[in-house]
């Protein structure tokens, strides 16, 4: 090897044994390593800061701002709770998670997806104390597997198929035929596995999994307050029982009375229908009443006095009555209804460690009361009040959904998809658009579009693509792939899951992100010195970079989980292993029948210069033996060549 493969190999080396061996953030790490890649010279400084200009990794970071916007309008949430509603045990609650997460995940970004969903798993725990271990890995597991089937549905795939259109837009490519990769490409391989990983979870999730060791119930507080909700007249709740809601004496809280609109009080038991006007008094903790807070059709009960207009975007916030406060002996009512009429909105009150005795509004204020109020939190009128009510805290993690946009929301996403699917945009062009739609309907705030980019994510990726031309310039990546093909004895299936593999195993022990760096430019050399079509590979990169199921560290939603679950390391290791060779196994061996290995000796003219056509005729359609130029998106072009004719006649996109 030459002077530059083998400092790149160095660099490439420290970067992972700094990502393995330290705690220091990927993203500095990944800077470190392209900044050494620019001094060392290692490849122009104009391709080494080419993954921030990449269009997977801009989408990725557009696709942040449409997936807040679907959560902040609780879309997310109505469509999750109609589709899981209340299970019954654990087979059933695993059966209504991992599908519609999976479903889910292809069409939105599986990192901000599991976000929205891991207070649903809180909640389906708390309502039908289930076991949420049992829960929060195969939630993790069903996004990645999920965001493998397509293009935008996780940032791995959005990142190589960015690198292949970096490839067919670069000289490196020479003539070959390189071609793009379609939004529904990684499908055809990645669903039958995705099924398999389903199928795994359902006969073996419950014995692999650990047994709950939540860290939810170790934070409760003993504090029970008595909280009342009016049931909207709009509500989805109208027509349900308690029992189905779970509001049947879950963990956490349990139903004091329920009284109908005309003052009717009625026994509250499961089997009870709710109904527009009732007014709902749980006792309950601090975390039970935020969830209950948080419910869709339902607002704080304050007899008579207005609750806050603008509900979307206020806080919970716990208070103490000073001992001095003039407002001692006036009822809560009163007081909300003099001082803060239309701002502040009593949620709960706590009396001597559990709930007042009597409605809210007929309860006076007395010294030391622990009172909840529902407000926006920039609102100044509780700095003014601070002689008489000491502010303790603000009740973060919670909020509330703008339900008026959900459908709106819904909209612009399946446009999005829409778009991008048919080609009628790329994927950047549709997502730069939804993004748009979201923040001009007011589906999502400027505020909330900037706090949903995970900048730290974006770094590591547009870092590790920035790696890749160092690895292919220095000649590093035609080594290794000519080691590989000699070690496969010059078999494209041996290389495929040597190239597989070695995804896998990087993508546990590091990032997916870096995996996918790493690979691409050995697997673009190594299927150029077999003469084989470079897809199977790309889509090999794609499916063995996400699938990092081992460690809980290696991809977002699995550290997302691995708090919430109150997991150790070995957790993961004990189901990730067999799920990991399983899944694995199927993608390995469908990849091959899918997207064949041949590729025809025509070059393509996208990357050929005008004299080297020597006809201006155009094929009459399509074919393996007329290889037509992809379009520089990640629209519809079709990305395989079948070797064995598999799928040709069922899937023929048309090509530019």
């Amino acid at each position: 090897m030459t002077a530059a493969a083998w400092l790149t190999l160095c660099v490439l080396a420290a970067t992972l044994a700094l990502l393995i061996f330290t705690k220091l953030p990927p993203a500095a790490v990944f800077l470190g390593a392209l900044t050494a890649a620019m001094t060392l010279g290692l490849a122009p400084q104009r391709e080494l800061l080419s993954g921030f200009s990449n269009p997977g990794v801009i989408t990725v970071a557009v696709l942040y701002i449409v997936a807040s916007g679907a959560y902040s309008t609780g879309a997310t949430s109505l469509i999750t709770n109609r589709l899981i509603g209340r299970p019954k045990d654990i087979l059933q609650a695993q059966a209504r998670l991992v599908a519609p997460v999976a479903l889910c995940s292809a069409f939105l970004n599986n990192t901000p997806l599991v976000a929205m969903m891991i207070p649903v798993v809180r909640e389906i725990s708390r309502t039908t104390r289930l076991a949420a271990s049992k829960l929060y890995i195969p939630l993790s597991y069903a996004s990645i597997l999920g965001g493998a089937s397509t293009v935008i549905g996780t940032s791995t795939n959005l990142v190589v198929a960015g690198m292949v259109l970096s490839e067919i837009s670069s000289p490196r490519g020479g003539g070959r035929a390189i071609l793009a990769i379609a939004i529904f490409d990684p499908a055809w391989v990645a669903i039958p596995a995705a099924l398999v990983g389903i199928a795994f979870i359902l006969l073996f999730g419950r014995r692999l999994l650990p047994e709950s060791r939540s860290a939810e119930s170790s934070a409760e507080s003993d504090r029970k307050y008595r909280v009342e909700f009016a049931v909207d007249e709009s509500s989805p709740l109208r027509g349900k029982t308690l029992e189905e809601v779970g509001w049947d004496g879950a963990s956490g809280h349990e139903v004091v009375a329920l009284c109908r609109r005309a003052g009717e009080h009625v026994d509250a038991g499961a089997g009870t229908l709710l109904a527009a006007g009732d007014v709902v008094t749980f006792a309950a903790d601090i975390d039970a009443l935020s969830s209950l807070w948080t419910s869709i059709g339902v607002e704080p009960f304050n007899a008579g006095v207005a609750v806050p207009r603008r509900r979307y975007g206020n806080a919970l916030f716990e208070v103490v009555v000073s001992p001095w406060s003039q407002t001692i002996g006036t009822r809560y009512a009163d007081l909300v209804a003099r001082d803060y009429p239309g701002k502040v909105a009593i949620v709960a009150v706590s009396r001597h460690g559990g709930p007042v005795d009597v409605p809210i509004s007929k309860a006076v204020v007395e010294a030391s009361d622990n009172v909840v109020l529902e407000m926006d939190p920039d609102a100044k009128e509780l700095r003014q009040k601070q002689s008489e009510l000491s502010l303790s805290k603000r009740v973060r993690g919670y909020s509330i959904y703008r339900t008026d946009k959900a459908v709106l929301a819904v909209m612009i996403t399946l446009a999005m998809v829409a778009a991008a699917a048919t080609g009628m945009l790329s994927m950047l062009n549709a997502a730069l658009l939804a993004a748009g739609a979201m923040l001009l309907t007011r589906c999502v705030t400027l505020g909330e579009a900037a706090r949903s980019v995970e900048l730290r994510t974006l770094v590591v990726l547009a870092c590790a693509i920035g790696m890749e031309p160092a690895v292919t310039a220095s000649g590093l990546s035609a080594r290794l792939a000519e080691i590989i093909q000699a070690t496969g004895g010059g078999s494209p299936h041996a290389a495929l899951a040597v190239i597989f593999v070695s995804c896998v195993l990087m993508a546990n022990l590091v990032t997916n992100a870096a995996a996918a760096a790493f690979a691409f430019p050995i697997a673009l050399s190594l299927s150029g010195g077999l003469g084989v079509s470079f897809t199977p590979f790309a889509i090999a990169i794609m499916l063995g970079s996400s699938y990092a199921f081992i460690s809980p560290v290696s991809y977002q939603t699995n550290l997302m989980v691995y708090s919430a679950g109150a997991y150790r390391f070995g957790d993961f290791a004990r189901i990730g292993v067999p799920f990991t060779v399983v899944v694995s196994t199927a993608a390995i061996v469908l990849t091959p029948l899918v997207f064949g290995f041949h590729q025809s000796d025509a070059p393509n003219p996208a990357l050929s210069p005008p004299s080297a056509v020597s006809s201006p005729e155009v094929p009459s359609a399509p074919g393996p033996e007329h290889p037509v130029p992809a379009e520089n998106s990640l629209g519809p072009t079709s990305s395989y060549e079948h070797h064995t004719g598999i799928l040709s006649e069922v899937w023929q996109c048309p090509r530019a």
